[in-house]
């Protein structure tokens, strides 16, 4: 049997499996609009169980996206919206290759323009 040693993933990856699931994201967009709250009151948000928005909670805490404030028995969540720059850096990577694209078309079209006037 062959033994696989996977590297971590990279922060890339795991920020987007951790956003993947839409439960995850109303959990993170609850958490944004409304600021930090405790486990149960956003467990009270969801048709699920606490254990169930617990788990995603744990997701989310693994990924950077909220952390966990302990006051006396309260746990409250909080939202990291910084830590969401990572997947915007690599969407605007994305970004810049479709301008690129989209500027060397317009150069394209505006060249078959130039030659169709040339030849009127």
């Amino acid at each position: 049997m062959v033994e696989r040693n996977d590297p971590a993933p990279d922060p890339l990856t795991v920020l987007l499996k951790a956003t993947a699931d839409p439960t995850r994201r109303a959990i993170l967009t609850l958490l944004a609009q409304e600021g930090p709250a405790r486990v149960t009151d956003i467990a009270g948000r969801f048709d699920t169980s606490l254990n169930a928005v617990s788990k995603h909670i744990k997701v989310l805490e693994n990924a950077g996206l909220v952390t966990r404030r302990t006051d006396w028995r309260e746990h409250l969540i909080e939202v990291r919206l910084e830590t969401l720059g990572e997947i915007d850096r690599w969407f605007a990577g994305l970004r810049s290759i479709w301008a690129q694209r989209l500027d060397a078309l317009d150069d394209a079209l505006a060249l078959e323009r130039d030659d169709d006037d040339d030849h009127d």
